[in-house]
């Protein structure tokens, strides 16, 4: 394979520019993160607390993390996919006045705390994760090619809320259940994508 000089030069500069950056002070994302956790736990005061509470609440704050993603992807796969082919209106073609009206009031309710930082601008943000499995059945045409079975994905979504609510409301979660976390989301990133 002939590699041109352009391209070596290319790379040379790449290499070369990365190293300045780095040798003027760049903060890499791992680094950036560690300091961010450092101070956080600062901020906190979780020095104070009890050593093994903290595990503990660590170990599920790792479970929360994989939850919290997961939940906001399928927010984000629902809203595309009503997006692309309803339009702009599909907030209001798509979903039910029930989960509408409930959404609005979250939002209408944290919006009179402004000294509190709100869950996000779309409406979606303020709906409960097992309204997502709702907002799918009631469109199951638009997503039936991508989930194939709606008991299913409603299946995934309430075993996932049932763990994230243990876990808010500062409950500990078995070895098996984490594991169940896991597989249902591999399994749904397997189907759905």
């Amino acid at each position: 394979m002939d590699q041109s000089p352009d391209f070596y030069s290319f790379v040379f500069r790449g290499l070369l520019t990365e190293q300045s950056l780095d040798k003027a002070g760049r903060h890499s994302r791992d680094k950036f993160s560690e300091e961010a956790s450092r101070e956080m736990i600062e901020r906190l005061g979780i020095s104070l607390l009890e050593g093994e509470l903290v595990s503990k609440a660590k170990r599920m704050a790792m479970v929360y993390t994989a939850i919290c993603a997961f939940e906001n992807y399928v927010r984000d796969f629902v809203s595309k996919k009503l997006m692309e082919i309803k339009g702009e209106n599909w907030w209001l073609e798509c979903v039910s006045e029930k989960i509408r009206i409930k959404a609005e009031s979250r939002k209408k309710d944290e919006s009179n705390a402004r000294w509190h930082t709100p869950r996000g601008d779309a409406l979606i943000s303020y709906t409960e994760f097992g309204d997502l499995a709702s907002i799918m059945g009631q469109n199951w045409d638009q997503f039936e090619p991508h989930v194939d079975s709606l008991d299913w994905a409603k299946h995934v979504i309430e075993s996932l809320e049932r763990s994230r609510n243990v876990i808010m409301h500062s409950g500990e979660l078995a070895p098996q259940d984490i594991e169940r976390v896991g597989m249902n989301i591999r399994d749904w990133i397997r189907q759905v994508g």
